[in-house]
């Protein structure tokens, strides 16, 4: 027994020193790299997550160290919090993309799938009747026409089902923008694709301010797609969610981009209304501009989150809606969504800085701890024997 002490001693005593020059040497044997907002020329020495980008635009100031994704909550802290707990970042009409041929406006530049694996986590979806089956438009008035019609909405809600499958400790929200008028058209749509199978159940869903479940457990229980519709009569007529009796929500457009007020829409409970737990900030232009959104992101943004945090009883918002989700000069939107996530778990203003293993002197101690712990414990086992 007694010769097993000097060596718990030695392995102590590496651990300790391993523990207190161990992030200087990783620091030091790392090659100099880029920050978010520096110019550049090419993606050498980039982290995972940036990218040397040249957005093309007013105020897209040539190539620049940019931002290409959001930090996942889940794999950055743990999904251990109620779903309220965490932010999102969500596409505006995540349908209405460049590649498209139509006559209406784009908001967006790549798939639906694209924008799920860039870790977007919510989807707004113009759905309406059109052709005898149901087809995403860009439309007015109720109405689907031939210049402002999509796609049937089939295609892009078997890529949703399809990311569900792959991703299997992700969650997605769904908010409907809902014109559908056929007896039960979506809910056949939803049967359909198969994605009936992944709803979280409108009577799990608080309505008087509650937490909701913790993301983990709707994970376990594969309740992993939340749909939120514009119509209030089908949360009664067809189990789908009423968007307005669980969230609070800012007016959209250019409204919604100014920096000084914060109001709710038409259709949502003012943004002080503490009885729905969810809240959601709108930021992107009336009519969309793909050129100006690289200053738009890069500027503003953070100070309308702010001021809505404010309008909304001191609640940081859980999704953020945008257009042209990838441009900026910097961090854009998805170090906006890193911030939230930051504010909501820890409190602090990078998500990062709540710990999990992209923090290096954390993720430093948790390899230290269990290249230690496994083996000090056999030896602790060898002198109780």
């Amino acid at each position: 027994m007694l010769f097993i002490l000097p060596l718990l001693a030695a392995y102590f005593m590496v651990f300790i020193i391993m523990m207190v020059f161990g992030v200087c040497l990783v620091t030091a044997a790392a090659p100099v790299a880029f920050v978010v907002g520096d110019r550049c020329n090419s993606d050498a020495n980039f982290k995972s997550g940036l990218s040397c980008r040249k957005w093309t635009g007013t105020g897209c100031t040539g190539k620049r160290c940019v931002q290409t994704t959001v930090a996942s909550p889940f794999d950055t802290v743990d999904n251990s919090l109620p779903f309220n707990k965490y932010a999102f970042l969500t596409t505006h009409n995540s349908f209405s993309i460049t590649d498209i041929p139509t006559f209406t406006l784009f908001n967006q530049e790549d798939s639906v799938t694209d924008q799920l694996n860039n870790v977007v986590r919510a989807l707004m979806l113009d759905l309406y009747d059109f052709r005898e089956d149901i087809w995403l438009c860009h439309s007015y008035g109720g109405t689907c026409k031939d210049a402002t019609a999509f796609e049937p909405a089939i295609g892009i809600m078997r890529e949703i089902e399809a990311f569900l499958v792959m991703n299997t400790s992700e969650v997605v929200t769904l908010i409907l923008e809902d014109y559908v008028k056929s007896h039960r058209g979506l809910s056949k749509l939803f049967i359909k694709t198969g994605l009936t199978k992944y709803w979280f159940p409108v009577s799990r869903m608080p309505r008087n301010g509650e937490d909701w479940p913790r993301v983990s457990d709707m994970i376990r229980l594969n309740r992993r797609l939340l749909v939120f519709t514009s119509n209030r009569f089908k949360e009664s007529s067809e189990g789908i969610a009423y968007q307005w009796n669980y969230m609070v929500e800012n007016m959209y457009g250019d409204v919604g981009m100014d920096s000084r007020v914060c109001r709710n829409r038409s259709e949502s409970a003012v943004l002080s209304d503490r009885s729905k737990s969810l809240v959601l900030v709108n930021y992107f232009r009336s009519r969309p501009v793909q050129g100006t959104t690289c200053m738009e992101h890069s500027r503003g943004l953070v100070e309308v989150l702010h001021t809505c945090h404010t309008a909304a009883g001191n609640r940081w918002a859980n999704f953020l809606a945008v257009d042209y989700y990838k441009r900026s000069n910097g961090g854009g939107v998805f170090q906006a969504v890193d911030m939230l996530n930051g504010m909501l778990i820890c409190g602090h203003d990078d998500v990062h800085a709540c710990g999990g293993w992209t923090s290096p002197p954390l993720f430093l101690f948790r390899f230290l701890r269990g290249l230690f712990l496994k083996p000090a414990a056999y030896l602790w086992q060898a002198v109780l024997l």
